[in-house]
């Protein structure tokens, strides 16, 4: 399969949102990560997870909004409490709710997103959930108290970061899958790849049960697999990792990656189509990670997270104007 005649360059890079700068609540300390879009009639709502700070050193994830112009991005609003509580005692989504992933379906939103508990020899274990907004994507109900996504035979741990679309009147799920756990040091680092899932309901799934994506590096984990139809393909912007020495070393952290298919099942990989690296300074200056894509008045736009996976917010780009 061949690679598509394409590019993606990016132009007016900066800081969209930091819940240290444009929010001031107790549950929203730091971090904005794994930003996700719905378009209204004036403003975009971008749904993103944040987190109080830790309680002896251990944090937990929740997941909110913030409303933006769509004239100039300006913020408009910030929801003022999370759209989705945590989970009750023992269950999957105990401690975290994140990322967050959301769709419109005729007047309700629903959401598909990480559930994280706690464990004993590794930091933690996440499996997908499902959650409907019946008032416009303000509050959330779960579908019901456990995940839809769980671990199989061959997906024994970490089933994440759940990317929902609908193409020709069929559920996509892309999702991330723990492959094995390597310690760095002292401490134990998931290896995870990207995957698939279909359905025709939205919650009966078929797992697709193969890694999308070739790997370019040793022990490489994937995240974030961001898709969408354009020019007659399909586009998935992602990102990758080393495995260990990723936290400090901006050569090994967080990149973003690009590939193409004609079927959403047979992915070409090309790196260099993406352009979109860290930047010289800033709050991107170590790495850029956890794409996610959208088009507003015919140009396309990039969120992502900059250094410590979004510790000081998320960011925008600008895709450059070309001549096709």
């Amino acid at each position: 399969m061949k690679t598509l005649n394409t590019s993606f360059e990016w132009i007016n890079r900066r800081l969209l949102f930091s819940p240290r700068r444009d929010a001031s609540l107790d549950w929203m300390d730091a971090f904005a990560q794994g930003p996700c879009v719905l378009e209204r009639d004036t403003y975009l709502r971008i749904y993103f997870s944040c987190r109080p700070q830790p309680i002896d050193g251990r944090y937990t994830s929740y997941s909110g909004f913030v409303d933006v112009d769509k004239e100039d991005f300006s913020i408009i609003r910030v929801s003022e409490r999370p759209v989705l509580e945590l989970g009750a005692r023992g269950t999957f989504d105990e401690f975290g709710v994140y990322p967050f992933s959301v769709i419109d379906v005729g007047d309700e939103v629903h959401a598909y997103y990480g559930g994280w508990t706690r464990t004993v020899s590794v930091p933690f274990n996440v499996n997908i959930g499902k959650a409907i907004s019946r008032d416009g994507g303000r509050t959330f109900e779960r579908v019901g108290p456990g995940p839809i996504l769980s671990y199989t035979l061959d997906e024994p741990f970490i089933l994440s970061g759940p990317k929902i679309r609908r193409f020709q009147d069929m559920w996509y799920l892309f999702y991330i899958a723990g492959r094995e756990w390597i310690m760095d040091g002292e401490r134990p680092e998931p290896v995870y790849k990207i995957r698939l899932a279909t359905s025709t309901d939205g919650v009966n799934w078929v797992k697709a049960g193969h890694d999308l994506i070739d790997s370019v590096l040793p022990n490489e984990a994937q995240a974030s697999p961001d898709v969408f139809y354009e020019d007659g393909s399909y586009h998935m912007f992602f990102c990758y990792r080393d495995a260990t020495d990723y936290r400090k070393n901006p050569e090994r952290t967080y990149r973003i990656g690009y590939a193409s298919s004609p079927n959403l099942s047979d992915w070409t990989r090309d790196d260099q189509v993406m352009q979109f690296t860290r930047s010289d300074s800033g709050f991107d200056d170590e790495m850029v990670a956890y794409p996610h894509t959208f088009t507003l008045n015919g140009k396309r736009y990039l969120l992502y997270l900059g250094n410590e996976v979004g510790r000081e917010g998320f960011g925008i780009a600008e895709r450059k104007e070309e001549t096709r």
